[in-house]
């Protein structure tokens, strides 16, 4: 999919260079968004002025979709790109805007810019509640110094194993669709690569064949339009089965054996860390810690079978032990460390217009004074949205303003209206829960007597664990939107008006 996008970006480019864009964007402004949301709060301000392209389709999901070709065309005869990013967005549809816009054209990141105009940031807090380790890949840094931008990536290469038997690092999507990052069953070679974009975490499974020590080689590079950058080679040492303390030559390292740890690239000081947080409290609680001195060890408790599905043959025979560090987390998510939906904080949503507001201004500036009157006009009716929303929410009995939903979306809303986001069955919508997430959710369920949870429509159309969930425990399923349109609901105001409707009706 990267090369083939590369190609497309390069033959696209071309094109613009040689021809004109089509008469109806030579007569307006041309805008491109990444999501249907952000192309409605442009047209509130862009007015007849400008025409605006969502890249993602209504009823998409933003976290997960792929660009086409015609995305890429929309993109290369654009004056004005609008992302949400902070990792809301696939990295291949940020690379496709940062590489196909034109020189001159104006790109902003809403998400990080409307922070200068007041906006609020919520962190993420990742909890597995493992009992074991969880273990991933992360870059550190932005790289600026190394000519690294947003579409830079890192490249996380398997060199080398050491070990009695052979390593596998895998993540678990959408319906149990294993995606190999790591394998030695077949040698290592450079299929053994992970790509990550900068200040950008994942998860993963980590499977071992055999007990022993495993000493695994791994490379970091950093890739620019400048070219490569190396930033190091380091060893993970990795104890499975016995107690690294038992063992003479690793008896005075750091034991890594719980919590959220990263084997980490850090693309500021040129250097490869394991990030540990044994506690789960984020950056308080994250310790540096040098993989010379350190041991992850994955204990006997984590002894497990080759699941029967054929999907996972590449472990092994179905029923053959196998030490495994699970994912925790299913599914293909990379993210940051900040919640990127903003949006659903209307306070953030005012202040995004008008980032907006100013970016039209710079790439129209003969449209400076509808602009401005537009953008005036349209904070006026967020303010009263917002009004709407503080009465629907306060028609609600304080112990039932407990909101369980399918992904975490809803922090900002939450934290804006006085609501409390009592449960979530992932953190993003395109993974799948873990038996201890069901559990909790479960129990969150029962224990707070809820009389509703919510999810989004697209989610509902399809199979969905919060849903079989609320029927185990006789509690009904109302709609939400968060990150999306439909045929229902078409633009943001009314996003915001159904969401607090439909929490006034069913937790009210």
């Amino acid at each position: 999919m990267r090369k083939r996008l590369v190609c497309v970006v390069a033959a696209l480019s071309l094109l613009a260079g040689c021809g004109h864009a089509p008469a109806s964007q030579n007569d307006k402004l041309s805008v491109v968004t990444t999501t249907p949301i952000l192309a409605d709060l442009t047209r509130n301000v862009a007015g007849d002025r400008a025409t605006v392209t969502s890249m993602v389709p209504s009823g998409a999901d933003p976290h997960a979709y792929e660009p086409s070709l015609r995305d890429v065309r929309t993109v290369v005869y654009s004056k004005v790109a609008l992302s949400n990013y902070l990792m809301l967005e696939p990295h291949s549809v940020i690379k496709t805007i940062d590489a196909s816009l034109p020189a001159g054209s104006i790109n902003v990141s809403l998400a990080e810019e409307a922070q200068k105009y007041g906006a609020e940031v919520i962190p993420l807090v990742e909890n597995a509640n493992l009992d074991t380790v969880w273990l991933g890949l992360r870059v550190i840094g932005k790289g600026t110094a190394q000519g690294a931008d947003r579409s830079s990536s890192v490249h996380l290469q398997l060199k080398s194993v050491d070990g009695p038997g052979d390593l596998t690092a895998y993540i678990t999507g959408t319906f149990g669709r294993p995606q190999i990052y790591y394998s030695t069953t077949d040698g290592v070679d450079e299929r053994d690569d992970v790509e990550l974009p900068a200040d950008a975490h994942t998860h993963m499974s980590w499977a071992f064949s055999k007990p022993g020590i495993y000493k695994a080689t791994f490379a970091a590079t950093l890739s620019t339009a400048k070219g490569d950058t190396p930033i190091g080679t380091q060893t993970l040492t990795i104890a499975v089965g016995a107690d690294p303390r038992t063992i003479p030559e690793l008896a005075n390292r750091t034991v890594v054996d719980k919590g959220h740890a990263d084997l980490s690239a850090d693309i500021d000081e040129g250097k490869m860390i394991i990030l540990s947080d044994p506690t789960g409290g984020g950056v308080r609680t994250q310790k540096r810690l040098s993989p010379d001195k350190s041991v992850v060890w994955v204990p006997p408790k984590a002894l497990t079978e080759i699941p029967p599905t054929p999907a996972f043959r590449f472990l092994g025979h179905p029923g053959d032990s196998i030490h495994q560090l699970p994912q925790a987390v299913l599914g293909a998510h990379v993210h940051g460390e900040i919640d990127p939906h903003l949006w659903m904080s209307i306070k953030n949503t005012k202040a995004y217009v008008q980032v907006i507001r100013d970016a039209l201004i710079k790439a129209d500036p003969d449209g400076a004074q509808p602009y401005r009157e537009n953008a005036k006009t349209y904070l006026a009716r967020l303010e009263e949205t917002s009004h709407y929303v503080d009465r629907k929410i306060a028609s609600i009995p304080k112990g039932r303003r407990q909101l369980i939903t399918s992904h975490d979306a809803y922090g900002y809303f939450a934290q804006a209206h006085g609501m409390h986001v009592a449960g979530f069955v992932t953190a993003n919508p395109g993974v799948e829960p873990s038996m201890a997430q069901r559990r909790k959710l479960n129990q969150t369920i029962a224990d707070l007597k809820v009389p509703a949870v919510f999810l989004e429509p697209n989610v509902l159309r399809g199979s969905s664990v919060l849903a079989a969930i609320a029927a185990e425990n006789g509690v009904q399923v109302c709609p939400i939107y968060g990150d999306t349109f439909d045929d229902r609901v078409t633009n943001y105001i009314d996003l915001m008006k159904f969401d607090a409707d439909s929490l006034a009706k069913c937790l009210g």
